[in-house]
């Protein structure tokens, strides 16, 4: 029982300490405005962003309202990434067990409690593998690459692909991400992001770039 213990306890730290040294925006975070150029096919749009100290997010000047979705749906994923949230606060229910290490290196955590079904893999302090059901679909991410900022890591190459948790069923193509940021004061803020979706044999490029980007006055 000892043995079984230390084992369970061994994985929940493996895996909050790679939670931990994820880079996040502290309390103190001010929100930003930047330039936006977004590009798909041959067709490009600009405007203007603002991601407000609460998080919120606004694209200005921006007639197309599906391009002016699209913009709002990455400041949102940008936004809800940098949330500094406590590991007890977002897994406090869950349980973690070693599920093997693969041929990388990667440890495998397997998620019991209330998120069981899910499972994570950790590779030098950093998890670079997520299995997650997220209302009724399984969301499957692998990170490639990243950035070391000195405080926490930011994912720089990764993919993520999207089946039905009931049939399997895919959903949509897989996409490939890169994401490069700048440093902004005391804050990193992704500057650009170029998404590749592959789907039925056919690729999908569109590219994000934040410019001019200024931190809000508090």
């Amino acid at each position: 029982m000892t043995s079984y213990t230390t084992t369970i306890t061994e994985a929940r730290e493996l895996f909050r300490a790679a939670y931990e040294n994820r880079y996040t925006w502290d309390s103190n975070f001010p929100g930003y405005t930047a330039d936006v150029t977004y590009q798909r096919k041959d067709k490009i749009f600009t405007g203007q962003v603002r991601v407000n100290q609460n998080l919120s997010a606004e694209v200005l000047n921006v007639d197309e309202l599906e391009i002016k979705k699209e913009l709002h749906h990455q400041l949102w994923e940008i936004a809800i990434h940098r949330i500094r949230r406590a590991f007890e606060d977002t897994h406090g229910q869950n349980t973690f067990t070693y599920g093997g290490t693969d041929d990388t290196g990667a440890v495998k955590l397997l998620v019991g409690g209330k998120s069981e079904g899910d499972s994570y893999k950790v590779r030098n302090n950093e998890v670079c593998y997520v299995y997650r059901h997220i209302h009724g679909i399984i969301v499957t991410i692998n990170t490639f690459s990243s950035h070391n900022t000195g405080e926490g890591y930011l994912s720089h190459r990764y993919d993520s692909v999207y089946h039905d948790s009931e049939t399997g069923e895919l959903k949509g193509g897989t996409n490939n991400f890169e994401d490069n940021y700048e440093k902004v004061g005391r804050y990193y803020i992704l500057a650009s992001r170029i998404i590749q979706t592959k789907e039925q044999g056919q690729i999908k490029t569109e590219t994000f770039n934040f410019s001019n980007i200024q931190l809000l006055s508090i």
